[in-house]
């Protein structure tokens, strides 16, 4: 659309501005208020991406050191030897029924995503 000097008169008289001037800055500045609206809801889309992204970093690295550590674990400790052996698995899932126990009541926050995470990877065929 265009404005002659007679239409932006028009106009501006008929909205009640003081002067085709004024009318034309009103206009302006709707549009770009406009614009900045549309980029406001960019940056939120882009920060809650890059908020997911932190928490998918977050458990993939998690997931990693737990991963490292039961191998060091596996790899490093001796095994018992044979006649020790039945009490020494007795011993080790009271430890690791303690610890679930005691994992489960600290999981707060990220630890508990992270550990629901986990729990539904176990639920896959």
């Amino acid at each position: 659309m265009t404005f002659t000097g007679a239409g932006a008169t028009t106009v501006s008289r008929t909205r009640g501005f003081a002067s085709p001037t004024a009318f034309i800055r009103y206009a302006v500045k709707q549009e770009l208020s406009e614009r900045q609206e549309g980029l406001t809801g960019a940056e939120e889309r882009i920060a809650a991406t890059l908020i997911q992204v932190r928490k998918d970093v977050f458990r993939v690295g998690r997931a990693q050191q737990v991963d490292t550590l039961a191998k060091a674990l596996l790899t490093c400790v001796p095994e018992p030897p044979a006649d020790a052996r039945p009490r020494a698995v007795a011993c080790a899932k009271e430890r690791y029924e303690r610890l679930i126990k005691s994992a489960g009541r600290a999981m707060i926050g990220e630890s508990k995503l992270a550990m629901e995470d986990l729990i539904g990877d176990l639920d896959l065929p």
